[in-house]
Formats: C-alpha cells, structure tokens, sequence
C-alpha cells in the first residue's frame, strides 16, 4: 500500500456550495497553488482578485450546451487520473500537454434540494450533475496522488495537513478523503434513483437493477414485493450466502427470521459448549448451550414449546443426527447451521417443506460493520451491536456479589438478550433461558410476561413451580425505577444484571440489596428495535 506524501501545485475548484471557498482559495493561492475553476466558481474567485484559470483555458473547449459538458475532457480527466511515476502514463501526459492535477474540490448541484422546493420535472432534470461525480470519482480512484474534496467543512483540515507536512499530504490523509468522496456520489445517487422511482412508478416493468438479487414469493405479507439482494462485497457469514440443501423456497419472513437466529447463536463460543437459539418473528423463544446440540436443544425449547412451534432454529456447531430428529419431531420452517453430518441431512429430507441452510462458518459477534434502514425520505445507518459480554467489564453494586454459577449465568443471560426486542427481559438458569419478554413499552410488562410465560412452560413439564425461581434476570438497559426490579424479584430471580445509568440507581440498589439479590452493571446497553 503506498505511504509516500505528495505535494500540492495544481487545484481544481467546481463548486455549488461556495461556503467557506474564497478563504480556502485564498489561502491555497498564497502557498503557490494553481488554480483551476468552472463557471460561477471562477467568477467568484476572479472576482476576489485570485489569479484563476478557466476550464476552457486548459481544455482549448468552450463551455457548450448550456454548461453540460465543460470539465468531461482528457486534459481534466487524464490530469486527475495519470498515476504519477508510471512511465506510460507520464509518457502519456508529455504526448498530449495534460498538466497533472493534484487536488479536486467539487461539491454537487443542489437536486435533493432542488427536488424538495417542489421544481418542475425539466428543472430536476437539469439539477442532475454529470461532470462533477465524475471528477470526484476520477481523483478518488487516483487517491495515491490526487486530494478530493467534497465538504467546505473540510477545507481546514486540508489546510492543517499541509502546514503539517511542509506543503504535502499523507497517503492516508487521501486515502480518508476519498472514502468520503465515494460515498458523497453514492448519496448523490441514491436521491436520483429514488426521485426517478417516483417518477417512473406508474411506467413500464422493466427487468430488477440486481440480476444477483434472488426475486421471493412475497414480503412480510402476501400484498407485498420482495428481493433479497445479495451484497457480493460483504465478508460476513450468514443466512445470504448460506447454500441451501433441502425444503421450500425461503421467504422473506424466513430469511429474517433465521438471520435473528444465527447472529443469537453466534454469541456462544462453538469450541466451548454446544448452543441452540429458536427465534419466531425475529425474537428468540428459546436459547440453550450444552455438553451436545441434542441437550441444548431440549433446553431451549423447555423455555417456551408453544412459540417454537413453526420457528426458525439455529446451532453454533455442526448438526448431527442425534439433534436433528430431535428438531424434526415437532413443526420448524428452518434449521441454520454452519454444516451438518450426511446422517442428519438425511434425516431432515424426511421433511420436504423443511429448509436446511449450510453456512460454512459462524459470524463473529466481535466484528465491525454497519447496519442500516430505510426511514421516509432516508435511510438511518449506525455500526453495529458488536459488544460482547466478556468483553466488558462487569461491576458488583450490591452487598452479595454473585456466585459463580450465577456469574456463569449472567452472562449467558445478557448474550441472550442482546438479541431480543427492546424492551427485553431473559430470565436464565444452568445455561438455558427459562423467560423471554420482548418487545414491550414497559419494561416492567416485558418482566411480567417473560414470568408468565415461564410459569406456562413449567405447567407444561407439569410443574406448578415457576421456572423463574432461583433463575438470573437480564435487562437490556436500565431500570428507571425500582419497579422493574421488583417484578424480577417476585419472579424468584437471585441476581440481576444490567446495564446502569438511571439516576434511580440508588433506589433499584437499594430495592436489591433489600430483597438479598446479587446485582450486576455492564455499563453497556443493548437497545434493539
């Protein structure tokens, strides 16, 4: 990868947004700098007295048809892409009198605005830039020479990096810039593509943009449309490059479905202990980990059987034979799992309708990356739940720490919850979960629930004793007041963890202290909506 710094002598100026630009022009006038400009740019720039070259200068082309083309030209282009040392492409420079260009500034013609002052279709059209996404592009592809940028509020620290390395910039200084300039032209883009939807909703049915993208029955309901699109670029293991061996078409609720329930089950360390989550509409109804799959899978339907019915189940090791009639003895739309025995395979062919999903690997719960959704008129993205339990460092606040079985379960219990719908509640013992409460506005009613629930599962097994007694508790964030953590203690819980960070601390302490529990913070949420 290159390291080297490179000097600044030639500049390029296209702009829309002109805020901060004569400053930031002046400045790089003064170090020596030659500067370039387009349009409304150069006047503004000629207008300040900055000595600045027309395009149409170094081109020898006038700016033509109403200014759509002026900068798409091998003298702009082969300036900002020649890779400087390349004997052909330096030969290529002399031959055709192209003056390298070292650095880009370029922001984009107003169209998301343009489009939400209400204009005209033609007046949109016209606001769709051509030569300005392809100028960043050019110098963000040659970033081991060329500086791009996109945003006015980066002009100082441009300018700090060249007052810090005598007049030059680091590759990685590039390198950063150019990321940005490659995802300002997709945002770019992306508010084309989704004005042009609009546009064009009601216009003829044309072939889907992603041929990869696998076409599915229905979305979440039958009135619904649904792709699943593959992202060929991602490294993670999952569900989307999963090779399915047996059963039906997935659809899209499945595909959600055994996606929730493998990043669960991928919390539990596969060389540790053998680990089932069951997940039914995306929440988990049961996770269990054991000496076998067979026993953590007995376990983790114990804790609700009613709501495994026609779930999606997942296994953090390979499926053998012994786990999987298990599995096949009640309804199950899914089984994940990263490889399975020829046995079990076998075995689970008895069932047509049911689909076997191979994943080669696990996903590690540790790894960075991005999720997103989409919001009315955007899209939110936000880098991913990647904290893990035994990373954290856990803080007694009660008088009675936990036992070492309790700590054990703890932890288990706050894996588990990670992946349940906020407001959650995990009740959890000797490995298992015995009480899942999902999804409420109040986390008190998730307590609640998740003990009901676990009282229902006890009857079951024809208990009248709740399977909450003597459990641990997790909650995903805070209790606000005491109120939640007495529904855990009329549950029977011993020791709690959580989060912290509610001013009422004290009096959820207290209320722990007072009941004999053993109480843990995390210091780290687990919001999941």
């Amino acid at each position: 990868m290159p390291t080297k710094t490179r000097p600044i002598q030639h500049a390029l100026l296209s702009v829309s947004d002109k805020t901060g630009l004569l400053p930031f022009a002046q400045k790089l006038a003064a170090r020596g700098i030659a500067l370039v400009s387009t349009g409304g740019t150069r006047a503004a720039l000629a207008a300040a007295d900055l000595p600045v070259m027309d395009i149409s200068e170094l081109t020898g082309f006038p700016e033509m048809m109403d200014g759509r083309v002026k900068t798409l030209h091998p003298k702009v282009h082969g300036g900002l892409l020649a890779m400087r040392g390349n004997p052909e492409h330096e030969a290529s420079l002399l031959a055709h009198a192209i003056q390298p260009i070292d650095l880009v500034v370029v922001n984009l013609y107003p169209f998301r605005e343009t489009v939400a002052r209400g204009a005209d279709y033609d007046t949109t059209i016209e606001n769709i830039d051509i030569g300005g996404p392809a100028m960043i592009r050019s110098g963000a592809k040659n970033h081991d020479a060329v500086c791009v940028v996109v945003d006015p509020r980066d002009y100082d620290a441009l300018l700090a990096e060249l007052d810090a390395y005598g007049g030059e910039t680091r590759f990685i200084f590039r390198k950063a810039l150019a990321a940005k300039a490659y995802g300002h032209t997709a945002a770019y883009d992306r508010a084309v593509s989704t004005w042009f939807a609009g546009v064009t909703a009601d216009g003829p049915q044309l072939a889907p943009e992603n041929p990869e993208g696998i076409e599915l029955r229905y979305g979440e309901n039958p009135h619904q449309s649904a792709r699943l699109v593959l992202d060929p670029a991602s490294p993670r293991i999952g569900v989307a490059g999963a090779r399915q061996v047996q059963g039906k078409a997935l659809s899209y609720n499945n595909l959600n479905d055994a996606d929730a329930a493998f990043e669960c089950v991928a919390e539990f360390d596969a060389k540790r202990m053998a680990a089932i989550a069951i997940i039914k509409h995306a929440n988990p109804c049961g996770v269990a980990e054991a000496g076998s799959l067979v026993d953590a899978y007995r376990a983790a339907l114990a804790c609700d059987p009613v709501s495994a019915f026609g779930g999606i189940v997942a296994a953090n090791r390979i499926l053998d034979a012994e786990a999987a009639k298990a599995i096949t003895e009640i309804f199950t739309e899914v089984i994940i799992a990263p490889d399975a025995t020829g046995e079990a395979i076998a075995l689970i062919g008895a069932k047509k309708n049911l689909r076997l999903l191979l994943t080669g690997g696990l996903p590690d719960p540790r790894a960075a990356g991005f999720v997103s959704r989409t919001i009315a008129g955007g899209s939110l993205v936000q880098s991913r739940d990647n904290a893990v339990v035994d990373d954290m460092a856990l803080k007694v606040v009660t008088n009675r720490a936990p036992t070492e079985a309790e700590m054990a379960d703890l932890r288990f219990a706050y894996r588990v919850v990670k992946h349940v719908k906020s407001n959650a509640i995990v009740y959890a013992r000797n490995g298992a979960t015995v009480g899942i409460g999902a999804g409420q506005m109040s986390r008190v009613d998730s307590a609640r629930i998740a003990a009901w629930k676990a009282g229902e599962a006890a009857r079951a097994l024809g208990s009248e004793r709740p399977l909450t007694v003597g459990s641990v508790a997790a909650s995903d964030a805070f209790f606000p007041f005491a109120d939640g953590l007495e529904a855990l203690v009329a549950a029977g819980v011993t020791a709690v963890i959580q989060p912290g960070g509610s001013m009422r601390d004290p009096e959820v302490i207290e209320a722990a202290n007072k009941a004999g529990l053993a109480m843990v913070f995390t210091g780290t949420r687990h919001f999941r909506h």
